[in-house]
C-alpha cells in the first residue's frame, strides 16, 4: 500500500495533505526518514508521523458536523485557534473531508477512511455541493447569468454554478449556489467577481447528504445508507 493512502487510511489527513507530511520529511518508516511518495508500506512495517507511532483502525468512522463560525477545518492550528477535531471527541483518529473557511459554517464530513474520503474531494467526481448565501445589494439577473455560465476572478475560472434567486429584504439577497469543483474561496470570489461581498454563508448539503436539524456545533455519525451513498460516488 503507498505510503500516502497508508496514513490517510490512519486517519491522518486527507491524501494529499499526507503527501506533504512525507515530502516534508515528517514520516518515518521502521526508523527511516522517507520523502518520496511512492514508497510501500507492508505488513510489519512500523510508520511514524512526527515521532509518533501511527497505525490503521479496523473500524472505519464517518461523521456529520454542522461546523460554526470561528474554527477551522485542520486537525491543529499553528495561532492556537479551535479546530472542528477540537469539537467532536471520538477514540479514533479523524480528519475532515475538504474545507470550510473559518468564517463559513455548515456541513463538514469527518472520517478515517481516505478512499472515500478521495472520492468526495476528487475534481474529477464532480460532487455538488450546496451553500446558502447572503450577498450585499440584490445581484442583477445578468450576473446570475454569469455565474451560471461560469465566471473569472483574479486569473482563476469557475466552472458554472447551479443558482437559485430565493428573495431580497433589507439591502441583502438571499441565493441557493451548488457547485462542483471546490476551490479555494470558491463561492466568495464567485460573488467578489461581480463586484460584490458575501455577507453569510452556510454550507447546506454534500452528495445529497443534507445537514438536517443539527444545531452550530453537533455532530452525528453517519448512517448506513448515508455511507453507502458516498462509497458510490466514483
Amino acid at each position: 500500500m503507498r505510503i500516502n493512502k497508508y496514513l490517510s487510511g490512519c486517519g491522518i489527513d486527507s491524501r494529499r495533505k499526507c503527501e506533504k507530511l512525507i515530502t516534508d520529511g515528517r514520516v518515518r518508516v521502521n526508523g527511516k526518514t522517507i520523502t518520496v511518495l511512492a514508497t510501500d508500506i507492508k505488513d510489519g512495517d512500523t510508520v511514524e508521523v512526527d515521532g509518533k507511532y501511527v497505525g490503521q483502525s479496523s473500524r472505519k468512522v464517518y461523521i456529520m458536523l454542522n461546523k460554526p463560525k470561528g474554527c477551522v477545518c485542520t486537525a491543529s492550528d499553528d495561532k492556537g485557534r479551535k479546530t472542528v477535531l477540537d469539537m467532536v471527541k471520538v477514540k479514533e483518529r479523524i480528519f475532515p473531508v475538504g474545507r470550510l473557511d473559518y468564517d463559513t459554517e455548515g456541513l463538514i464530513l469527518l472520517t478515517n477512511d481516505g478512499d472515500t474520503a478521495n472520492i468526495i474531494t476528487h475534481p474529477r467526481n464532480m460532487v455538488k455541493k450546496v451553500y446558502s448565501v447572503r450577498v450585499e445589494g440584490e445581484p442583477t439577473d445578468a450576473e446570475i447569468k454569469r455565474l451560471r455560465n461560469g465566471v473569472e476572478y483574479c486569473g482563476v475560472k469557475y466552472a458554472p454554478a447551479q443558482v437559485k434567486v430565493l428573495g431580497s429584504q433589507d439591502g441583502e439577497t438571499k441565493l441557493e449556489i451548488t457547485i462542483t469543483e471546490g476551490k479555494n474561496h470558491e463561492i466568495k470570489n464567485m460573488i467578489e467577481s461581480l463586484g460584490r461581498r458575501v455577507l453569510f454563508l452556510k454550507r447546506t448539503e454534500i452528495a445529497g447528504l443534507r445537514l438536517g436539524g443539527l444545531s452550530r456545533g453537533e455532530w452525528r455519525y453517519l448512517n448506513p445508507r448515508e455511507i453507502e451513498r458516498l462509497k458510490t460516488l466514483s
